[in-house]
This record gives structure tokens, C-alpha cells and sequence, in this order.
């Protein structure tokens, strides 16, 4: 039976699992991926041209690995919400990580740019689930988890120190996960390195707002604000950090999303908007004393953790809202 066979057939469990309230018993988690096999897909100088062809076999050779991630976020969501309910299948999730944690997975051969970036961003996601399922996780658990989370951070760092070009939005999701790895366990010289990053990217944020190496991405130069600031706004709420520059990269992205134009007009290009919820948005509300935008249902990114509808346990919320007299206003 091959990886993605057995993948499949484990994640209809787990899903019939979640839907059913522990009615099934805890399935067997997939076999760790060790190694990761990751492809570049742009083709043009401003990385914006993609090949559909590339594409589809980078999202073919990294599926195991984003479904591992997808249905460990989904039962730590699951857990948050509801801990009375979803106590077994939270303890589930936490012996898939273990089986992951105890053969190292994701830290074989790393076959190009792209498998270091699947890594970063997986890391950063398994961090932020294993935050909201620790309170369920036994001595033992704990241990096994964090000293993998550890070596991955490390490998993390290893490769964002040695690397010699632009720092751009992979280094902002280099931070947020090595911060998040930090804040889930207590380890202060991975928020020091995450807070290097984070002061680091806000040197880089213009006069008006925007991000000059994201702004050379031609006709996705808005898309790659957005996928930018997602990993600055979690790591400064983590990290507890009010920035005004980064609520004015915050502001000129949201305004580039509700009228391009003076994007279009500095890039020389149309540019694509996007068709999904900004999920960075949540986080930022509850980081500032900004208006908070209704809760949405379909605010689901694995890399952030999952459900973004409640906080994560790393995030510092504003104490206070703009109706209150004090509270910090953006």
C-alpha cells in the first residue's frame, strides 16, 4: 500500500473520529516522513509565474506531510473548543506526535529550498496545535514532543543562519515558528532568535507601509503582503510586541485588499486578489484594540494552528477594547 494510501485511509478515520465523538478508537497515525521531496514551481524573475505542471507535483510529494499537519491541527481545535468532549481524540493526536517525535521526522534529506520552506511552515503549525493540546498531555508526552519540536527549531535556525540571500516573508515564517516553538516551551533562546526576526522584518517595512522585497513580486505583490504579515502578526502577539510599524504594514495590506490600486500603480501590475479569508486578521484584532471583525467559521489555517476563531494559547490579547478608557488605539 503506498504513503498516500495509507495516509487517506488514516485520515477518514481520524475525521469519522472527530465527527463522531470518540466514537472510533484511536487510529494508527501514518508512517513519519523522514526525508522531504519539495520542487520549486515559479518560473520568472519576480516569482509570481507559476508552472501548473511543478505545481501539482510539489502539492503531490508534500500531501502527507500537509494532511499530518491538517488533522493534528483539527483535533487540537476540536480540543480547545470542546476539552470535555474531545479528551480522547486530543490524547490521539498527541501519540501521533510521539510516533513522529520518536523517529525524527522531518529532519532526513531536505531536497531543495522548497523542502526547508514545507518544513518551516510545518513546524510553526504543529507548534501552535501542540499549544492548545498540551493540558492534555502526559510527563511523558510532553518530553518526547518538545525535545522534537526542539530539534527541529534547531535545524530551523541552522539553515535561516547560514542563508545568504534577501530576507523576505521565509524568514518572517522561520521566526514564527522557531517563536512558537519558544512560547509552547518555555525555551527564551527561541523567542530571543523569534524576536530577532520579528525586529529584523519591521527595519524592512517602507513609509508607506509596505514591503519592499514583497513588492517585487509583480502581480503578487499583494498576495505575498498578506502571506507575509500572517507570521509577523502571530509572533508579535506572542512575543507581546505592539509595533506602529507593523500596524502600518497591517494597514497598507488590509487597504491594498479593498482597492489595489496604489499597489498597481507602484508594481506596474494588475494585481490578484485573494479569495480567502485573511486569517492573520483574527489574531491582530485580538493583539490590539482594533474593531473586532465577526467571527468566522471558515478562518482554517493548519500552519497557525487551525481554528482561528478562538486564541491561541500563546497569544497576548488586548486587555481592553476601544470602548475602554486606555486601551491602546491603532
Amino acid at each position: 500500500m503506498s504513503q498516500n494510501v495509507r495516509t487517506a485511509f488514516w485520515v477518514s478515520g481520524l475525521l469519522l473520529s472527530l465527527a463522531g465523538g470518540n466514537a472510533l478508537a484511536c487510529a494508527a497515525p501514518p508512517a513519519a516522513v523522514i526525508d522531504i521531496e519539495a520542487n520549486r514551481y515559479y518560473t520568472d524573475k519576480h516569482n509570481s509565474v507559476i508552472d501548473p505542471v511543478l505545481r501539482a507535483r510539489n502539492i503531490a510529494a508534500v500531501k502527507p506531510i500537509d494532511t499530518f499537519l491538517d488533522a493534528i491541527a483539527r483535533a487540537a481545535s476540536s480540543f480547545q473548543a470542546s476539552p470535555e468532549k474531545t479528551l480522547g481524540d486530543a490524547q490521539c493526536s498527541l501519540s501521533w506526535m510521539v510516533s513522529w517525535a520518536d523517529q525524527k521526522a522531518l529532519l532526513g534529506k531536505m531536497s531543495s529550498n522548497q523542502a526547508y520552506y514545507q518544513r518551516k511552515w510545518t513546524l510553526g503549525g504543529l507548534a501552535l496545535s501542540y499549544a492548545k493540546l498540551k493540558p492534555a498531555a502526559s510527563e511523558a508526552q510532553k518530553q518526547s514532543i518538545e525535545a522534537w519540536l526542539r530539534l527541529l527549531a534547531d535545524a530551523t535556525v541552522a539553515y535561516s543562519d547560514a542563508y545568504t540571500g534577501a530576507r523576505n516573508n521565509h524568514y518572517y515564517w522561520e521566526g514564527l515558528a522557531v517563536t512558537a516553538v519558544g512560547g509552547v516551551t518555555g525555551d527564551a533562546r527561541y523567542l530571543a532568535w523569534g524576536r530577532k526576526v520579528f525586529d529584523e522584518a519591521m527595519s524592512q517595512v517602507a513609509a508607506d507601509g509596505s514591503l519592499p522585497r514583497e513588492m517585487d513580486r509583480a502581480v503578487k505583490a499583494l498576495h505575498y503582503h498578506l502571506f507575509a504579515v500572517t507570521p509577523l502578526v502571530m509572533m508579535a502577539s506572542i512575543l507581546d510586541v505592539q509595533s506602529p510599524k507593523l500596524d502600518r504594514l497591517a494597514k497598507f495590506t488590509l487597504d491594498g485588499v479593498a482597492d489595489p490600486a496604489y499597489i498597481e500603480a507602484k508594481t506596474g501590475f494588475a494585481q490578484e486578489r485573494p479569495h480567502e479569508p485573511i486569517s492573520w486578521k483574527a489574531i491582530y484584532e485580538r493583539h490590539t484594540c482594533g474593531p473586532m471583525s465577526p467571527a468566522s467559521a471558515t478562518n482554517w489555517q493548519p500552519r497557525l494552528g487551525g481554528d482561528l476563531s478562538l486564541a491561541n494559547p500563546l497569544e497576548h490579547s488586548a486587555p481592553a477594547r476601544l470602548d475602554t478608557p486606555g486601551c491602546r488605539a491603532t
